[in-house]
């Protein structure tokens, strides 16, 4: 299986089960579509090219195909490793209150306001238990500190990192913690604790002002953008070189989001993601299908934008959608089954039920038991999520030109929006397509 395309004015062709990414010319590119499907093409499309020119590209393309580069043939089906019971990661979700009310949060009921909506150290403790316990000869665990807004649980999240390392040396264990945060209660203490625990940081900010303003606002409807941009301005700065990113999401209402995360780089921030909004498409801040065409022309103007600005030396502006190692990329498991959601990775409420991710949260057909309970687990949910959340499983993701790249997509949202978790949200899908091109292209120029 073989995908050409154009991208930033170049035509590039990817060879879908060898990983060979090949930049051409337009005849080359073309003789190839025509491979790819004969019947889409007539010998009307090359009256512009020599016969001689066509000669020497076709062997060009036989040559490649002989080394199995090109049109290389898919490995016989090998059957993705079942779920073996060792879990590397928990998201601890250690509020379900937020100070937020964001139009667009995923969060399908509004969120508590009472005491039980904090997790408790109990709870928070069994958890670090329970990865130990689950955690098989795996070194390294992973715990995310998430929400609603894990800084209204601060105390929590640094008894759980304490109580963590205190573990480290005895279990052999390291643990790397993340958090994401949208930022409104940052303080110099609470950076400080951030910057010496955290591996990775996300802050949430949308991107202009008004954008930001208009999405992210307190429960009693006042602005964020000010308070927020100073506090991750402040953040970033005491950062050093440690990992983090700003993360936003682009609805309808902004279509342009390049100009958002343009701004957000201007500001001095060089680490950016943003996120297309996934929500039902009743609602009208929902991406539609008409909006797509606008939306990865909106990609590849971002693209090229960075191109630009690296070469010239301004700011290393890096777009996480647009981060793709193609010589060391993920092991084969990893590009069969993504992010191992129901499995090697458990989302825990502040209650203590465990949920395949923090996306089926509250979802009781989901639910995976307890953490006071280990022994108790729904197995049968893990073995679902096991043999349908990979490629394998999923008959549009076999004949996709991608699949290695994405893996699949969202469990989560294919559940939620396209009714099962093999079918792939397909809005989800053409944007992951485009941003996986761009990222592509950057690969090959950079690589000059």
């Amino acid at each position: 299986m073989v995908h050409t395309f154009s991208c930033l004015g170049r035509f590039f062709v990817v060879d879908t089960e060898s990983g060979s990414l090949f930049e051409t010319d337009e005849l080359t590119n073309k003789l190839i579509s025509q491979k790819n499907s004969p019947d889409s093409f007539s010998e009307g499309d090359f009256s512009d090219f020599s016969n001689e020119d066509i000669t020497i590209a076709s062997r060009e393309i036989d040559s490649l195909i002989k080394e199995s580069v090109l049109f290389s043939k898919p490995p016989s089906y090998v059957e993705p490793p079942q779920f073996d019971g060792v879990i590397k990661a928990l998201c601890l979700n250690v509020s379900h209150h937020c100070n937020l009310n964001c139009r667009y949060c995923f969060a399908r009921e509004p969120l508590a306001d009472d005491k039980a909506a904090l997790m408790p150290f109990d709870i928070a403790k069994a958890a670090v238990d329970f990865l130990i316990a689950k955690s098989g000869k795996r070194r390294n665990l992973e715990i995310d500190f998430f929400g609603g807004e894990p800084l209204l649980n601060m105390d929590v999240v640094k008894k759980t990192v304490s109580y963590a390392r205190s573990l480290e040396a005895e279990s052999s264990k390291h643990f790397r913690f993340t958090m994401t945060t949208n930022g409104l209660l940052l303080t110099d203490t609470i950076i400080d604790f951030l910057n010496r625990e955290m591996d990775n940081v996300i802050i949430s900010i949308d991107g202009r002002e008004q954008i930001h303003n208009s999405m992210r606002r307190t429960k009693m409807g006042a602005d964020t953008y000010g308070i927020v941009l100073e506090n991750a301005m402040r953040f970033k700065e005491k950062r050093g070189n440690k990992p983090y990113y700003i993360r936003g999401t682009f609805t309808r209402n902004n279509l342009d989001f390049a100009a958002d995360a343009l701004d957000l780089f201007d500001r001095g921030f060089d680490k950016i993601s943003l996120e297309p909004v996934v929500l039902p498409r009743h609602d009208s801040l929902s991406i539609r299908e008409r909006d797509l065409d606008a939306i990865k022309h909106e990609y590849e103007w971002l693209a090229g934008t960075i191109l630009e600005r690296r070469k010239k030396g301004v700011q290393w502006s890096e777009f996480f959608h647009f981060n793709l190692d193609i010589y060391q990329g993920p092991c084969e498991s990893k590009r069969l089954k993504s992010c191992g959601a129901g499995c090697e990775y458990l989302a825990v409420t502040p209650d203590g039920y465990l949920y395949p991710c923090h996306q089926f949260a509250g979802e009781s057909i989901y639910k995976v038991g307890h953490i006071l309970d280990s022994k108790k687990l729904n197995k049968d949910t893990q073995l679902y999520f096991s043999r349908k959340n990979h490629i394998y499983a999923k008959p549009e993701c076999k004949s996709c030109w991608a699949k290695y790249y994405c893996s699949g997509g969202c469990a989560a949202s294919s559940v939620h929006f396209e009714g099962e978790m093999i079918k792939p949200h397909k809005i989800s899908c053409e944007l992951m397509k485009k941003r996986i091109e761009c990222a592509l292209a950057i690969t090959a120029i950079e690589s000059e």
